[in-house]
């Protein structure tokens, strides 16, 4: 394995959380992943970085010359990715929107109020599961703005470097087939679900460890979780193999019902990010505008969570415009 930025910071937000457990809460891992990729650092530079114990993770001898190179080295390359976004920004002649998201409902209707409010400005999209790849991509200047979600609280990737800003936070609603039994319920509890089989989309951080969470406190273990693309969540739903995780701006699809899970265990939170020092953060008022607007249109076309938010008292966490975290 090749050495490189992120497995330096890896060993860096080990050395300063203190242990492996505070590290991986910090980085949005699981313990035993960042486990994993620690071994496969040590292997890739000949030795143990650190001494762990009951107490922690403390630097061996190696670890202290991993990290004295490593804090002289990220803050350069931090340094070096700033100065040539301002530089590859600054010899932009033309208003243009490059986006990056995670696939969802809000991109295109990002994309249709940007070409609608800027007919001469070129828009173009780039989308990954990664929402680290992502952030990475506006941090080197090949984006303008990242439109991604996060689990409940859970912080970005890049928030020492990127501006971001809160869209709205939805709840995690189901999918279930216009068939299923429990189909007419307008609220369902989490543990009348515990004997389905379950289907998401992939991505990174705490959902699929936030999911297991509830599910225990509901009393029991999802029997499966196939994780697959959306049209394929969409399918196993209609065909009654599984029921699926949501956001709730999920839009109307035949064959599929949406509803909201009692005490809201779960929620989603939509972000945009861009560089302060590029040029894209003199329109990114007006795109945050763009986004909150494409997120309103989102909750009013799915009629199951409009009038779910009808019903909650207010002020309330959930719905478009929800502070900034």
């Amino acid at each position: 394995m090749d050495l490189e930025l992120r497995h330096l910071r890896t060993v860096r937000a080990i050395a300063d959380a203190g242990s492996l457990t505070k590290a991986a809460a910090q980085l949005g891992f699981a313990q035993p992943a960042l486990s994993t990729q620690l071994k496969r650092i040590e292997r890739a530079l000949g030795g143990p970085l650190f001494h762990r114990d009951r107490n922690g993770a403390r630097p061996t001898a190696l670890g202290e010359l991993v990290l004295e190179r490593a804090r002289v080295l990220l803050p350069a390359v931090r340094e070096l990715q700033e100065e040539a976004v301002r530089f590859a920004n600054a010899c932009a002649q033309i208003e243009r929107f490059r986006l990056g998201a995670t696939h969802g409902p809000l991109l295109g209707g990002l994309v249709d109020r940007l070409a609608t409010a800027h007919p001469s400005a070129p828009v173009s999209t780039y989308t990954s599961w990664s929402v680290r790849e992502i952030s990475a991509m506006v941090v080197e200047g090949r984006l303008d703005f990242a439109l991604i979600g996060t689990c409940g609280q859970a912080p970005p990737p890049a928030a020492d470097q990127l501006s971001w800003h809160t869209v709205g936070t939805d709840p995690v609603f189901v999918m279930l087939s216009e068939d299923h039994p429990l189909r007419d319920e307008p609220e369902l509890e989490l543990g009348a679900l515990a004997g389905e089989s379950w289907t998401d989309v992939p991505g990174e951080g705490c959902f699929a460890d936030c999911f297991a969470t509830a599910c225990a406190r509901a009393g029991f273990t999802p029997m499966s979780v196939f994780e697959t693309d959306t049209a394929s969540c969409v399918h196993l739903v209609q065909v009654g193999r599984a029921v699926g995780l949501c956001r709730a701006t999920f839009p109307p699809t035949p064959g599929v019902v949406t509803r909201p899970l009692a005490g809201a265990p779960l929620s989603w939170r939509h972000l945009i990010g861009w560089h302060p020092d590029s040029p894209a953060a003199d329109t990114a008022p007006a795109v945050l505008g763009h986004a909150r607007t494409a997120h309103a249109d989102a909750v009013r076309r799915n009629e199951v969570y409009a009038r779910w938010l009808a019903a909650r008292p207010l002020p309330d966490r959930f719905g478009t415009g929800a502070s900034d975290g």
